[in-house]
């Protein structure tokens, strides 16, 4: 038999579809699962967004060009100035998804080999993305404790070598919610100047800053024209994750001009999604504050729940809808494996993403679960309730 790549072996399943094949065997059984696993908000997607795809008067449903339609671009640029993010429409190409943004920025700076910093637990694909590039994540490992607090600023400086090209971050946080203070983003300002790195932000969370807390993009932070790479994508701001429509922004020319050449060798993002995430711009400014009225309401719908739950801590998080939990049990897998296998009240379950996936680091996150708070907020309430009797009949939970 032909051999598979030591890539292909080495590229890690994903933490939040693993467990797939188990919930559809519940789901075949008759049980209703709660999916809290991935992020697929059920928030509508703006209507105008839909009814442009309704409306394209195309015959040829042609090319696009490799950096995206220039109306889409421009438009863009005018999003980005409303959020105080001033930027021209040639600093940004258009990808496939926010995934693809990461793979460019990764191909455009990186040689096989070299190094990226990522706190941890972070967004499980990043270990996917830097396989496929070639680049070895080095992880410094943020704490439950602190609520995922930026690890201090000296921890990611002992990591970097003569390999190292960037610190990349997810501001808010996937997989933890965690909002990084402008004080935060300055010290890795200040670090990515001293070592000449590039700072790379995971930014597709924007609008999802919650309580009195506010985003400050790296975009704005003075002295970093060279240095910041931005990934945005528009999946979660409008519910459209079947779009697959992101963009990766740069100041930097030299920069762009390489990305551009990985954008020309996929030939062009996907010319329906485009002309949907552009009529999605247009959509009023309460369509992002009734959002985010409803997130802040089940976060605390879920946190508030969790913590109710003897043995369980979930830090309340300021941004993005996801939470890491930390359970009273041995072996988070295990636990969200039996969830979906042989526990189950009034013909319900759970399912829930083990946060071992989210770490670089062995052995981390074993007794954690990633949660998306996507599911109206009873539901959630429901999904609370699940959980406490789930922990009370599971025969791993350690009290």
């Amino acid at each position: 038999m032909p051999a598979i790549s030591l890539k292909g072996q080495t590229m890690p399943e994903s933490p939040i579809r693993k467990l797939a094949p188990f919930a559809e065997a519940a789901k075949f059984q008759g049980k209703e699962v709660y999916h809290l696993n991935i992020g697929q908000p059920d928030i509508q997607t703006p209507a105008q967004a839909i009814q442009a795809v309704r409306d394209a008067d195309l015959s040829i449903l042609e090319y696009s060009p490799s950096e995206g339609f220039a109306s889409y671009r421009k438009a863009l640029a005018a999003y980005y100035a409303k959020n105080e993010i001033h930027i021209t429409s040639e600093d940004l190409i258009v990808t496939s998804g926010g995934s693809e943004a990461i793979l460019f920025a990764m191909g455009a700076i990186c040689d096989p080999g070299d190094e990226v910093i990522i706190p941890e637990p972070f967004y499980a694909n990043y270990n996917g993305f830097s396989i496929n590039a070639g680049v070895n994540v080095v992880p410094v490992t943020a704490q439950i404790e602190e609520g995922f607090a930026l690890p201090p600023i000296e921890d990611f400086e002992a990591l970097i070598t003569p390999n190292t090209r960037a610190i990349m971050i997810c501001n808010p946080g996937n997989p933890t919610g965690y909002l990084y203070t402008l004080e935060e983003l300055n010290a890795l300002k200040e670090l990515v100047l001293k070592h000449d790195l590039y700072l790379i932000a995971d930014e597709v969370y924007r609008e999802f800053a919650y309580d009195e807390h506010f985003h400050t993009s790296i975009l704005n932070l003075e002295g970093l024209e060279d240095h910041a790479i931005v990934i945005d994508s528009v999946s979660k701001r409008y519910s459209m994750c079947g779009a697959r429509i992101g963009c990766v922004i740069s100041r930097n020319s030299a920069l762009n001009a390489s990305m551009l050449k990985f954008a020309q060798a996929r030939l062009s993002p996907p010319t329906m999604a485009q002309i949907a995430a552009e009529a999605a711009l247009d959509v009023e400014e309460s369509y992002y504050q009734e959002v985010k009225e409803e997130y802040t309401h089940r976060r605390n719908v879920l946190v508030d729940g969790l913590n109710s739950i003897e043995g369980v801590f979930c830090p309340k998080p300021a941004g993005a809808f996801y939470v890491i939990a930390q359970l009273p049990v041995d072996n988070a897998e295990r636990f969200a494996q039996w969830l979906l296998s042989a526990f189950s009240h009034e013909n319900k379950t759970l399912m829930v993403a083990p946060a071992e996936g989210f770490y670089a680091t062995p052995g981390m996150g074993q007794n954690q679960v990633r949660l998306a708070y996507v599911l109206e907020a009873d539901k959630l309430a429901q999904a609370v309730e699940l959980m406490r009797l789930a922990l009370q009949q599971y025969p791993g939970t350690l009290y």
